[in-house]
């Protein structure tokens, strides 16, 4: 199966401008309910809302994230009345996405939680306990890391099994980092030896993102959304025998095969609450329940590029995928950090054969598959990734795949690792 590509170069000005912000996040922070936490590895809400509702046809849709990050998807679900779920792995994330589909609980009460939080932080301030994480002493002052342990401290002791609390824990969560003094790197990877101006100060930033927060729960009651999303803290890679068979409509982002270290972009907020000690634990408390799609992953798990190129479930890309992988395996001993993108990728691609094969079970005959993806040039060796995934789904029993460009990438080509140009777009799979 050959890849086709869908280009319309006199679409207008505007329409494009508007595809081209498929792959990002930043607008999301702009919608109610989204905007309740910044997770870079995202998509646009308003762009899934239309798709989903394209696709309903007043059947019964049922829509299915199998890297449900943040909740984009499912709130997406939500707004245009069907049936979602998703699946989320990395356990924290998965904490904020089930945050954010509790805004139907009620606003009172949770103002009510807010304020017993602050009213017993206000009295807690005191000196700051002698085993506090460096981290976190490079990121904040010791006015503001008092007082962010006094809410933390004070949210442990009031927090009941009221399912509302967790709507306290994602309000604390997110303003962490607008309490910092660090700056924060364009993928959330955090930079202590650099410094913002605008701090703010973390009452009333606690303060403020509550009002947001009942702000915007009222907003999607009185516009209608429905309550049927679900998160579950499961590998998309397994299959989910409850939803065999049930799918209309896969609609994700995956990780890219870009060395992003999706556990690394979460460190700050989980040193804060005391679930790791520091940058060494993230490996067994995050990465090994990921895709591999960082070198770090694959180095830690002390995998052999030999045994990932035999696995029968990449044999539609095994002879393209041996070649670049063998280039990056001589390529990496030239370079000062010699990363092993060789078995990155070789993992990636192993990870992602094995989700096909689980959504094909979950899927229905004729259902449409869409992934947001970006390809990648580690040591400047390019990896079509929207071609091999594509034939990895065929590979899998999907019957075709088409891929839309939407933007081009890497142009800027100052401070690069490399200049070879990258692009991302829509990889559309049909079931």
């Amino acid at each position: 199966m050959e890849q086709i590509y869908l280009f319309d170069e006199m679409e207008h000005a505007a329409k494009r401008k508007v595809a081209s912000r498929t792959g990002t996040f930043t607008d999301n922070m702009k919608l109610p309910l989204h905007r309740w936490y910044r997770y870079s590895a995202g998509f646009s809400a308003e762009w899934a809302v239309k798709v989903i509702r394209d696709h309903n046809t007043g059947n019964g849709l049922v829509v299915l994230d199998p890297f449900a990050g943040s909740g984009t998807t499912l709130l997406g679900a939500e707004q245009a009345g069907v049936q979602g779920y998703g699946f989320e792995s990395h356990h924290f994330v998965y904490r904020v996405a089930r945050a954010k589909l509790l805004w139907h609980l009620d606003t009172k009460l949770i103002s009510e939680m807010a304020d017993q939080v602050l009213t017993s932080a206000k009295n807690k301030l005191s000196t700051l306990p002698e085993n506090v994480a460096p981290l976190l002493t490079k990121c904040y002052s010791q006015e503001a890391l008092q007082r962010l342990f006094a809410l933390r401290d004070s949210y442990f002791e009031l927090q009941s099994a009221d399912t509302g609390w967790i709507l306290i824990w994602l309000a604390i969560t997110t303003v962490i980092r607008v309490c910092s003094h660090a700056g924060t790197a364009q993928w959330q990877y955090v930079l202590p030896n650099k410094s913002k101006s605008n701090v703010k100060e973390p009452f009333l930033a606690f303060r403020q993102k509550i009002a947001e927060m009942t702000a915007d729960m009222l907003f999607a009651k009185n516009a209608g959304y429905t309550t049927d999303a679900k998160v579950l803290p499961l590998d998309s890679r397994i299959p989910y025998p409850d939803l065999e068979g049930s799918v209309d409509l896969v609609l994700t982002s995956p990780p890219y095969p870009n060395n992003y270290d999706y556990a690394d972009a979460t460190r700050l907020e989980m040193t804060f609450w005391g679930e790791i000690d520091g940058w060494g634990d993230l490996h067994k408390s995050i990465r090994q329940q990921i895709i591999r799609s960082c070198s770090q992953h694959a180095a830690a798990d002390k995998l052999k590029l030999d045994t990932l190129l035999a696995d029968d479930v990449i044999a539609p890309i095994r002879s393209e995928l041996e070649t670049v992988t063998r280039e990056l395996e001589v390529l990496r001993e030239t370079k000062g950090g010699k990363k092993a993108y060789h078995i990155m990728v070789a993992a990636y691609f192993n990870d992602l054969g094995r989700v096909f094969t689980s959504l094909r079970r979950l899927c229905k005959t004729g259902s449409d598959v869409c992934y947001v993806i970006g390809d990648s040039a580690p040591y400047g060796v390019y990896v079509p990734a929207e071609r091999w995934l594509g034939q990895l789904a065929v590979a899998a029993g999907f019957k075709t795949f088409t891929f839309e460009k939407i933007r081009d990438r890497n142009l800027k080509w100052k401070n690069r690792k490399h200049t070879v140009p990258l692009h991302e777009g829509r990889l559309w799979i049909k079931g």
